[in-house]
């Protein structure tokens, strides 16, 4: 049994057990399902127009539903995650995700979908807060950066797969199989998050539920190290106010409130890109099918980004690729906007705009897991990424509005790439946190 009273320390200092990477890969397998579900209606948004003959700004409208339902599950769910736990949130927020998409499969209406859009959305949005915080809790100090950018690759890359399986499925079928296939999926990972996934250790010490040393020396024991005699002692979550309060105390407020702003404004632009990228290519002639690879390919280049953010942090810093990232994604986002006749140069540019709005994306994610100590992480996280929401949500409906007005597509992606400029600017006066007092350098 360890001298070390604080379990985290253990995990912090000590080499990545297999258990510790399988919950990582466990994360980053929901992150991806998360990418397709939330990225399915965009997939599915020509067929969805052309069956119901809805103009751009009510189709702006269904495109950003799921995104105001994640706005509220990210902060109501991000919340009971700290207080209730990382495992049951998830399963919870996997329920959700499955009983939206299935029910998005059987509607008949718009009103309908837009009922189960966001029901989908609040799971997703409780879902992201959880696997974010239990992703930075089950790595050690050296590798927490690069798994939480894993992490946050698998959106991409589950937009890379589903796309490719949706764009079969549309050419098979219709829109309403997108859904099918993904109401599977998430049942799918519903089950193997209920047999593979256990609690996080760091929620185990802070908030301390009923049996908390029995439960925490197991999981150390399953995984290779030393237990512990007692719970640690130097920071009691009891000590701490909760919630928003904490959030907003004076040693979190200009952090909570620079890093909320800061995704919200390129949220709008991130999802601009990834909502519009279908009917755009469908607006320039081209068939939905076309459009739905298109996607795929940006989405090919927001995992190849985030991989590469996360491979070059730790020696260029995080905060400073960040900012690099978010400049680029403006400049790309505009030059998305000259349009393209070649759908080979579409692609391209697709590719390369997406390299850059998701590296700004995921770089969000450690930022956020190192600023939020452990009894505020997955609220804090929640917090940052509901009122975000509100700007992915907002995102597509502006570029509706605009299309709507008659503005052309270069003053309509100019506008919508602003919003990763304005983040840029809140992520160069956020400084960025010290590690916590249990960190240190990790042997592998």
């Amino acid at each position: 049994m360890s001298t070390q009273t604080d379990p985290r320390a253990i995990l912090d200092r000590s080499a990545m057990s297999g258990l510790q990477v399988a919950a990582v890969a466990i994360c980053i397998f929901l992150n991806a399902l998360d990418g397709f579900d939330i990225l399915s209606i965009s997939f599915a948004s020509p067929g969805i127009a052309s069956e119901w003959a809805i103009n751009p700004a009510a189709l702006g409208v269904v495109l950003g539903m799921e995104l105001f339902g994640m706005a509220v599950g990210s902060i109501a769910l991000g919340g009971m995650a700290d207080r209730f736990g990382r495992r049951p949130t998830i399963l919870s927020c996997l329920l959700l995700m499955t009983a939206g998409m299935y029910a998005a499969s059987l509607v008949g209406s718009v009103n309908q979908l837009l009922v189960a859009r966001f029901v989908t959305g609040l799971g997703i949005g409780g879902m992201l807060a959880s696997t974010n915080a239990m992703t930075a809790e089950f790595s050690n100090a050296k590798r927490r950066n690069l798994a939480v950018l894993l992490m946050a690759a698998g959106y991409p890359v589950g937009a890379i797969l589903g796309g490719s399986v949706s764009t079969m499925l549309v050419a098979s079928f219709d829109w309403r199989a997108i859904f099918v296939f993904g109401a599977a999926c998430t049942a799918f990972a519903l089950i193997l998050a209920w047999t593979a996934l256990p609690e996080s250790i760091d929620y185990l010490a802070t908030a301390r539920p009923a049996g908390a040393l029995e439960r925490i020396n197991t999981l150390l024991a399953r995984m290779g190290h030393e237990t512990i005699a007692r719970l640690p002692t130097v920071v009691e979550a009891s000590a701490r106010r909760s919630g928003i309060a904490t959030l907003l105390s004076p040693q979190l407020r200009t952090a909570t409130l620079l890093l909320t702003i800061a995704y919200f404004a390129h949220i709008m632009t991130f999802y601009y890109i990834l909502k519009w990228i279908p009917q755009i290519v469908v607006g320039m002639g081209y068939q939905p099918s076309t459009a739905g690879a298109v996607l795929v390919w940006a989405n090919v280049g927001g995992a190849t980004g985030a991989v590469l953010l996360g491979l070059f942090s730790n020696r260029f810093g995080l905060r400073r690729m960040i900012m690099v990232a978010l400049v680029l994604a403006s400049v790309m986002v505009t030059i998305f906007g000259l349009g393209y006749p070649d759908l080979r140069q579409l692609a391209l540019v697709s590719a390369v705009t997406g390299f850059f709005t998701n590296a700004g994306v995921v770089g969000f994610y450690p930022l956020m897991a190192r600023v939020f100590p452990a009894d505020v992480r997955a609220g804090g996280t929640g917090l940052v990424i509901g009122v975000g929401r509100g700007g992915a949500a907002l995102g597509p409906v502006i570029a509706g509005l605009l299309f709507a007005g008659g503005f052309d597509l270069l003053v309509v992606s100019a506008v919508m790439g602003a919003g990763a400029l304005v983040a840029a600017v809140a992520i160069f006066l956020l400084h960025a946190p010290a590690p916590t007092p249990h960190e240190a350098p990790a042997t592998s």
